[in-house]
């Protein structure tokens, strides 16, 4: 040649052909990952400059700039200057280019001239990612045709399209993951899929997995770790068509036991994230896994890869709403000024912080959850899920079953796999209410699992790891039922690690008119209608009753009146109170004494049945305020024989008894 000839780099794929650089003549031409490079090389196995093509003579020649990988002509380490030939192949990292003087030279791309992966990284397997003749490049086309007993192509873009229109109606994960497995299977002659989540620390996590034949034992086993770690360094995909011809794969345990003929496993991305991976293989050597059903497993991949994206986005944003409701609410409910309920919040906050266990005690109706959920939402686990349960609602079996899951099948009634709670709260809270109630079988599981050790669903062998926080409840006195025996005592030193008293309602009482606006002000939004508030009266007989059924039974005694109330104002005669008389833990009075009718006006004193009757008659009068037809009908008399009873007794509105 005589004069310097202009020249092309054309990279090849296995697909075909790909990118054309044109070398200018009399320009040095560098090639590497550095955005300054005149050819760069989007590989990350490519050093930032790999190597230098350039004139020399009539010739173009070629030489490594000390790249960390080293720079291949046609196979071979390049180890000095070298001239390149027409159909030379230049491989720097991953990327093969073509080296020809006019691109008519280049060959015709057929399946039988493609190229095989290099044998020297230990095992010979095809990878393939990019554009598949399902998802092809903008403007092309293809006719390639299936052949074998498989589905055609036609049958197959027809699964494809299915399987979109599926996804746009799926909600969560794990449904989007069982349509991805239907869809391999109708397409491919998998034996079993899977589809694998990756979580942080690069561990992958089974979502979906599934064998073809129903009769066989529905249990997945990883293929090799050394595959997926293929596939996630590489981030590309692996065929592996005849697994006994292989030295390196063979002789791998997790195939050599499962007895694996063929395999596939694919990366599933959402633009540059590696969301998971998609494994599928062949027990039988017949009809092994080949190319086709690699175009098609990666067509699936970047299909599910988006909608996964966006349904994972979409829990994230639930879980933070619910979270931020959950917070407005707590702020709304923890309502006090009271020097014993501040003390708890504060004890609650610095618990918030650790990662000890929580003991909250305190009577029913307290507010025990909603301290609970406060030391979660001032915690750092506060985007993580905050699951409840409560102990005493179920059964032995049904709790430990809703504490740790079961499979399919573990007992009659166990038609699917149920998540447990545990599992449920991983990175989060768990509230167990009532824990007083835990049988002691549940109750020794429940201790090493505190303890940091694995669990097992019901039904299962699996060892699960969770990482969760534990906040427990109870209104029982747990050291009576540590002495009876019911429950364990390393138990109950467990849990109390952080013991949180919350005092009775009636033990701050000063929160009465707070609580009783707030929820005054809560019910009237929901129901629409408007107060101005309480009257004196209303707000007194408030404060001197000794709420037995604390906080709830206010919100409560608030709901009814905002139900029934007939003015703008809630009046005393709209504050329904209960007669029962509860006993609190020592059995005596909020005092210590015998309980008090909070109705009657001083403490109890032997009195003859007139004056009883009379005493009894006026305090129905003042809790109706002189209501007599609503006295009345308390009483169960007629209105008449009120009247007279009013008159013999010489009971009157302002002078009292």
């Amino acid at each position: 040649m005589s004069t310097l000839a202009r020249a092309y780099l054309v990279v090849r794929r296995d697909d075909g052909y790909g990118e054309v650089f044109p070398l200018q003549e009399g320009t040095r031409h560098r090639l590497g990952r550095a955005p300054s490079n005149k050819i760069v090389i989007k590989d990350d196995l490519c050093s930032r400059e790999h190597a230098e093509i350039y004139p020399e003579g009539a010739d173009w020649a070629i030489r490594d700039l000390g790249s960390l990988n080293g720079t291949l002509v046609n196979g071979e380490l390049l180890r000095k200057e070298r001239v390149l030939r027409p159909l030379d192949e230049i491989r720097v990292g991953r990327t093969r280019l073509v080296f020809v003087e006019e691109l008519g030279q280049l060959p015709e791309w057929t399946p039988e001239n493609q190229p095989r992966e290099a044998e020297g990284d230990g095992f010979a397997i095809r990878k393939r990612l990019g554009q598949t003749r399902y998802l092809p490049p903008a403007g092309s086309t293809s006719d390639s045709t299936q052949t074998g007993p498989r589905i055609a192509p036609a049958q197959a873009l027809a699964v494809l399209y299915r399987l979109a229109l599926d996804m746009a109606n799926c909600t969560t994960p794990v449904e989007l993951c069982e349509l991805v497995v239907d869809a391999l299977f109708r397409a491919t002659p998998a034996e079993t899929a899977a589809v694998l989540a990756l979580k942080e620390g690069n561990e992958l996590v089974p979502v979906v997995y599934r064998c073809r034949n129903p009769n066989a034992p529905q249990t997945y086993h990883k293929v090799s770790s050394f595959v997926s770690r293929e596939v996630m360094s590489a981030r590309q995909a692996i065929l592996a068509e005849n697994v006994a011809t292989d030295q390196t794969l063979k002789t791998r345990e997790s195939i050599a036991e499962l007895r694996v003929a063929s395999l596939i496993c694919a990366p599933v991305f959402f633009e540059n994230q590696l969301l998971g991976l998609l494994h599928l293989y062949r027990t039988s050597p017949t009809v092994p896994l080949n190319a086709d059903d690699l175009e098609f497993t990666l067509a699936v991949a970047r299909q599910f890869g988006v909608v996964w994206q966006r349904l994972r986005r979409e829990a994230t944003l639930t879980t933070e709403n619910q979270s931020l409701r959950s917070q407005l609410r707590l702020e709304s409910e923890l309502i006090g000024e009271s020097p014993a309920w501040q003390r708890v919040l504060e004890q609650a906050m610095r618990a918030a912080l650790t990662k000890a266990t929580v003991l909250i005690r305190g009577e029913s109706g307290v507010g025990k959850e909603l301290v609970a959920r406060a030391i979660h939402q001032a915690s750092p686990r506060r985007h993580g899920p905050f699951v409840t349960l409560n102990c005493a609602a179920l059964t032995e079996t049904l709790l430990e079953s809703e504490l740790f899951g079961h499979e399919k099948g573990a007992f009659t009634g166990a038609t699917e796999r149920l998540i447990g709670k545990f599992e449920s709260a991983d990175e989060g809270t768990i509230f167990l209410d009532e824990i007083g109630e835990m049988s002691l079988s549940t109750q020794a599981k429940f201790l090493r699992v505190l303890e940091g050790h694995p669990f097992e669903r019901v039904g299962g062998n699996v060892p699960i790891h969770v990482d969760v926080r534990v906040v427990a409840a109870t209104n029982r006195p747990l050291e009576e039922a540590v002495r009876a025996g019911t429950f364990r005592h390393d138990l109950f030193f467990r849990l109390q690690v952080i013991q949180l008293d919350v005092p009775p309602l009636r033990e701050r009482m000063e929160d009465v008119p707070l609580l009783a606006e707030h929820f005054l002000k809560r019910f009237s939004r929901e129901t629409g209608r408007k107060f101005k508030g309480f009257t004196a009266a209303a707000l007194d007989k408030l404060q001197h009753y000794h709420w037995p059924g604390n906080v709830r039974e206010l919100k409560n005694v608030i709901e009814r009146a905002v139900a029934l109330a007939t003015g703008h104002v809630i009046d005393a005669t709209d504050i329904w109170l209960s007669q029962l008389d509860l006993p609190s833990r020592t059995g005596t009075g909020p005092s210590g004494s015998a309980p008090a009718r909070p109705d009657l006006p001083g403490s109890y004193q032997p009195l003859s049945l007139d004056e009883l009757e009379k005493r009894h008659i006026w305090a129905t009068l003042q809790h109706t305020d002189w209501n007599k037809s609503q006295a009345a009908a308390i009483l169960g008399i007629e209105r008449s024989t009120l009247d007279r009873k009013i008159k013999a007794y010489g009971l009157t509105r302002e002078g009292g008894l």
